[in-house]
Parts: structure tokens; C-alpha cells; sequence
């Protein structure tokens, strides 16, 4: 995310604002609004405070990507009958729901089963290191040259921003070194429906200094309009679409409500506890587990965002599998169980759908340095919230957690499911950048009915 805040240099402007920060507001990554959807989520701010409560209820989505890929054989889908070079180090243990079991290193989440639906026979994935098959629902290749876009900014596009000062679609990836786990763009959408990207020490960014009054705003305002003029004349795709996002940088600058929605300092030190703070760290080539982040995505679609991605932990365990899990699961088994009690604390259960998963499973048989390798046949992932059916377990493996052995469930539907339950039909078509009509999803695709309440069918 751009610098808001330049230092105070020589020769920058008079309040210490320098030329370069000054024009990094118009990159800012702040899912920049069309003016029609500007002007009309400034309408339904309107509605909201002048009847004080919106006439239907948000509909919101936070996905929790594991880059890497977690073995499924030792979390969710065990398998204590295979055999020793397969079965792993885990024992399973009994959920509150009768007959599901869950890894001994997950107890917490095994808690909270009856508010989740385990998916575990997942299949579709290919073997590839990247985000782009769970956010856009196509491999990396295809996705770059047809410019599929982001699942958040489909979101964005089709339903626009619940208030102005909040962007419909947050993103909260970390840069990580392993290019293709970090997120894809907004493809043939545009700039206009990019993620707003928070990350590293942008909180104290999104704080306009005490010092700078409205009326340096409006100056502010008013020379980046010139900028504007001149850059109108420059036929550039890059610049296409940026005019709004200067616009949209200024109005989230003006308010301080996604700041307070991104400073964990204002939540109840005891829901802070709860989830557990985890580290910044990256692991790997990947993300850190930082359940802080779970606790932002929670407080983001309750300040109005519609879609909130995480990308959470490092998981291609190649070598010492077993013991990477122990250190790192017992964080992971805080901070998601955390997240699910907390939408049902809150009553946010019915309207706000979490996902959690990877880009594949890890293979059945354990390799010679204590690992999992890759393994796209099958792979599993929790869903909750959204007025699912939950409380469930959908699909099963075989004997040795290498193939889907009933309800294979395409990696497609989830993401079909998380269009349909934020009331958005899946195939409905967009325009590219050629103006052809591009169906959101494959017309093969349908959510998952087991899941599906009687209410959203």
C-alpha cells in the first residue's frame, strides 16, 4: 500500500507533505469505487443514519488461505487404520459432534464442529504453489492471460460498498516471497475493484496527523485534480480507472472508521486473548500466523466490508512434517476456533461466511524426510457461518486419504457456495476488457447443496 504520509522533507510542501507521498494517494490500493457506486453507496450511508439500521442485512465473506497446502491426513481426515508409513503421528479425537474426529492437536476447533462443516473430499485443484485457483477459481496461467479476477473483486463489482468510507473488499496478504501465493489483481475489472491492500504499519498510516485541518484536505484535493487534468491527456492502461481512486483515497482519509476497525487496541482484551495474537513472522516462503489478523477480518465485516481475505501460515511440509505441525497447529486450532465462536457470540453467524483452506492436500505416504509432499487429488477445508447446515462432515477419502471415495466435492462448488450465500448467482456474466460476456464461474458449477439452508435456496 502507497505511503499516505510522506516525511518532512526540503523540499516538500508546506506542512511537510512531499510531492511523491502527496501523488502515492492516487495508488492507493483502497478498493476505489466508480462514481455511480460511489454515489450510490453514499446514498445507502444515508438510509442507514437516517433510519438507523440497514432494511436487509449484510451479507459478508472471510476466506483464510493456508499457502502451502496443510496435510489433511493430519488434521481433519486422519487416518489411524492406514498403514505406519502413511497414518502419521496423530491420533484422532472425538468432536462434539458424534462420529467426526478431528487431529489431538486441534481440541478447540474440535469444540466448535457443531458450528462447522468439514469438506473432505475436495477435488479439481492441480499441483501449483499459488493463491489463484482459491481466489479467482482458475490456475495461475489461465488467470494472468484472461485476466480472471479476484473472487473479492467480483464481489466488489457486482455489489458495491456497504458504506463509503469502508472498501467492499479487504485484503490483508501479507507480500510474501513466494510470488504466486500473494494476491491476484482485479484482472478485466479494472483498478477500480482492486483489493484494499492492509499491511505492515498501515494503520498509523490510515491516521491523518493532528495537524492537517479539512481546509489542507480541500487544497489537497484541488491540486490533484490538476494532476488529473494532465493525466487524462496520457493514454496509458496503467492509468485507466485511477481518476475514482483518488477520490475514494480522500474519503477513506477523511474518516477514521476503517482505522478503528483495524486497531485491535479498542477490542475487548479478553476476544483479544481469546484468539491469541500468533506472530508477524513470515513462515517460510509463506505467511505468518498472526491470529491478529483473524480478529481485523472479524471487525472489518462488521464495519461494512463484504469480502476479507487472510492469508494465514506456511504449510508445504516437504521435510519434518510432524514436527512443523505441532509447533504451528496448536496456534492455528486458537485462532480459527476463536474466529468461529466469535460470529456466533456476536450474531454474525447468519451473515458472514468463513472459509478456510489451502491450494491442494499432501500425499498419503509420508517421504523420506519425515514430510508430505504435494497431492491435488484431494484435499479438505472447513466452512462456517452464512447460514449453512453446519455440524456436519460432507464427502470422505479412501482407506489411505488419497482419493475422494464418496461425494467428490469440485474445488469450484466452495466458491460457488460463497457467491450464493452473499446472494450473488455464480454464473452471472461480466464484461471483459473486450466487452464479451464472461460467466463469474463454469455453468458446471453449483454450491453445495448439503450445506445450503432452506432460507438461501
Amino acid at each position: 500500500m502507497p505511503i499516505l504520509w510522506g516525511p518532512r522533507a526540503p523540499r516538500g510542501y508546506c506542512d511537510g507533505l512531499t510531492r511523491r507521498s502527496f501523488l502515492a494517494v492516487g495508488a492507493l490500493g483502497m478498493g476505489g469505487l466508480g462514481l455511480p457506486d460511489l454515489l450510490r453507496a453514499e446514498e445507502i450511508a444515508h438510509r442507514v443514519s437516517s433510519r438507523g439500521a440497514r432494511t436487509t442485512p449484510q451479507k459478508s465473506v472471510i476466506m483464510v488461505y493456508l499457502s502451502g497446502g496443510i496435510a489433511h491426513q493430519d488434521t481433519f481426515d486422519l487416518k489411524p487404520d492406514a498403514p505406519s508409513g502413511i497414518r502419521g503421528e496423530f491420533k484422532p479425537i472425538a468432536s462434539k459432534i458424534p462420529g467426526i474426529q478431528v487431529s489431538e492437536l486441534l481440541p478447540r476447533i474440535a469444540q466448535v464442529t457443531d458450528r462447522v462443516a468439514i469438506l473432505r473430499s475436495i477435488v479439481g485443484l492441480r499441483d501449483e504453489h499459488s493463491s489463484f485457483q482459491n481466489v479467482t477459481g482458475f490456475p495461475m496461467g489461465q488467470s494472468e492471460r484472461e485476466g480472471k479476477p479476484h473472487f473479492g473483486s467480483v464481489i466488489a463489482r457486482i455489489q458495491g460498498p456497504v458504506d463509503p468510507v469502508v472498501p467492499p473488499f479487504v485484503d490483508l496478504f501479507p507480500v510474501m516471497q513466494h510470488r504466486p501465493y500473494n494476491t491476484p489483481g482485479p484482472g478485466f475489472l479494472g483498478h477500480t475493484y482492486k483489493a484494499a491492500r492492509v499491511d505492515g504499519d498501515d494503520l498509523a498510516l490510515l491516521r491523518p496527523p493532528a495537524n492537517v485541518s479539512t481546509t489542507r484536505f480541500d487544497g489537497r484535493r484541488s491540486l490533484l485534480s490538476q494532476f488529473d487534468q494532465f493525466r487524462r491527456h496520457v493514454d496509458t492502461a496503467e492509468l485507466h480507472g485511477m481518476d475514482d481512486v483518488y477520490r475514494r483515497a480522500f474519503d477513506v482519509l477523511t474518516s477514521d472508521k476503517l482505522a478503528k476497525a483495524l486497531d485491535l487496541e479498542n477490542e475487548d482484551p479478553r476476544v483479544r486473548d481469546r484468539y491469541g495474537i500468533g506472530s508477524a513472522k513470515h513462515l517460510g516462503d509463506g505467511a505468518p500466523m498472526w491470529n491478529d489478523q483473524l480478529l481485523v477480518a472479524r471487525r472489518l465485516v462488521e464495519a461494512g466490508a463484504r469480502c476479507v481475505t487472510v492469508a494465514y501460515g506456511f504449510w508445504d511440509t516437504h521435510g519434518q512434517n510432524f514436527r512443523w505441525l505441532r509447533d504451528h497447529l496448536p496456534t492455528f486450532d486458537q485462532g480459527i476456533s476463536a474466529l468461529i465462536e466469535d460470529l456466533y457470540a456476536r450474531g454474525l453467524d447468519q451473515n458472514v461466511t468463513v472459509v478456510v483452506w489451502g491450494e491442494f492436500g499432501r500425499t498419503p505416504k509420508i517421504n523420506k524426510d519425515a514430510g508430505r509432499d504435494h497431492w491435488a487429488n484431494v484435499n479438505s477445508a472447513l466452512l462456517a457461518g452464512g447460514a449453512m447446515k453446519v455440524g456436519q462432515c460432507i464427502g470422505s477419502t479412501d482407506k489411505l486419504g488419497g482419493s475422494a471415495a464418496s461425494r467428490p466435492i469440485h474445488y469450484l462448488d466452495v466458491l460457488a457456495t460463497i457467491y450464493h450465500n452473499l446472494g450473488i448467482d455464480p454464473h452471472t456474466f461480466l464484461r471483459d476488457q473486450a466487452n464479451r460476456p464472461v460467466s463469474i464461474l463454469p455453468p458446471t458449477t453449483t454450491p453445495i447443496g448439503e450445506v445450503i439452508s432452506a432460507g438461501l435456496a
